[in-house]
């Protein structure tokens, strides 16, 4: 049954709250975010301290619609204008030359900053309701602590957090289940920094060109580590013949192993977990952060996923299966059985 969205009682006191500097979740079409004032630098930084985030690792900042936007960005090319109109509000941050006016903690020191306008009635009812007693604007990472699974339910929040987060606004399972796609456009060419629900096609489309690879010089940006969105437990990203004789291996190894594929056969191997997801990119990226979610809660500690089909509808859900399988030694992590890092 899906959930009853808050009512405007509620919305009204969560915006009071950021109004005073308080830290609200509440839900997007992507994923849960933690909320802050955007223009208040204490604010911010309670977010980055719940998540345990590093003060270099940038916040994206939600906005009700395409007329904010000259409030954060000093110049705002038509490129970002003819994104904007195609996709917002929708699952796109843009990265663009910040003001000199803003506080630099949101950014994380850079001088630029991420933008988006979402589209849950939820977020944009919190938005015009934050206008009326505040900025309208908020300062939003995925609420999940640092380099964790994000949040695309309600109860993940509170489960993460406890009661460190006095309101969560409860708008029912995200639709889309992945974070937005990020796109910089600080420095003239559109670079594709974290590909989302909206593919370099579409992009393409409104641009009237590809969006480049970023390099070396692209800014930081929310999501973009090596290692990022990782559960608790291993995850290993293999072909998909090779599922079942890898799982099977670490069975034999006495670990507590499940296999995440979109095959529906469960092999004769009854110690082994079998997690069918579905069968089209849609359907997998909206179920992707609750299934990890449900495995690490189950005491998993190997994770063998059936790697995505090459194809760029797949190209959202292998970044973050990839970032979710990276080496978290090198970032502070810790392996299966371990603790989880912050």
């Amino acid at each position: 049954m899906t959930a009853p969205l808050p009512l405007e009682a509620e919305i009204e006191a969560a915006a009071c709250a950021l109004a005073r500097g308080e830290v609200v979740a509440f839900p997007t079409e992507t994923v849960y975010g933690l909320g802050a004032d955007a223009t208040s630098a204490a604010a911010v930084r309670r977010v980055y301290a719940l998540k345990g985030r590093p003060a270099t690792h940038p916040l994206i900042v939600h906005l009700s619609g395409i007329e904010r936007l000259e409030d954060w960005a000093c110049e705002v090319p038509q490129a970002a204008r003819r994104l904007a109109r195609g996709f917002w509000p929708g699952p796109l941050t843009l990265i663009l030359r910040a003001r000199a006016d803003i506080d630099r903690t949101v950014t994380g020191g850079q001088d630029t900053v991420g933008v988006r306008v979402p589209s849950h009635p939820v977020a944009q009812a919190l938005m015009r309701a934050f206008e009326r007693c505040g900025s309208g604007a908020i300062a939003a990472p995925s609420a999940n602590r640092f380099g964790r699974l994000s949040a695309t339910r309600a109860w993940h929040v509170r489960a993460e957090f406890g009661d460190a987060i006095a309101r969560v606004l409860d708008g029912g399972a995200c639709t889309i289940g992945v974070e937005s796609t990020i796109v910089d456009l600080s420095t003239g060419r559109p670079v594709l920094l974290r590909p989302g629900s909206i593919g370099p096609a579409a992009l393409a489309d409104a641009l009237g060109e590809w969006p480049a690879a970023p390099g070396a010089d692209a800014p930081r940006a929310s999501g973009t580590l090596a290692s990022h969105y990782a559960p608790r437990a291993r995850v290993m990203l293999v072909e998909a013949d090779l599922v079942v004789e890898v799982a099977r291996i670490l069975l034999a190894e006495g670990r507590r192993v499940a296999a995440l594929a979109r095959e529906a056969r469960q092999p004769l191997l009854p110690e082994l977990r079998w997690q069918q997801a579905p069968p089209d990119p849609e359907g997998y990226a909206h179920a992707l952060y609750d299934t990890l979610r449900m495995l690490d809660e189950a005491e998993t500690e190997v994770i063998v996923v059936e790697r995505p089909p090459p194809a760029e509808a797949w190209l959202a859900i292998a970044d973050r299966l990839q970032r979710a399988a990276a080496d978290r030694s090198a970032e502070g992590g810790a392996r299966a059985g371990g603790e989880p890092r912050s």
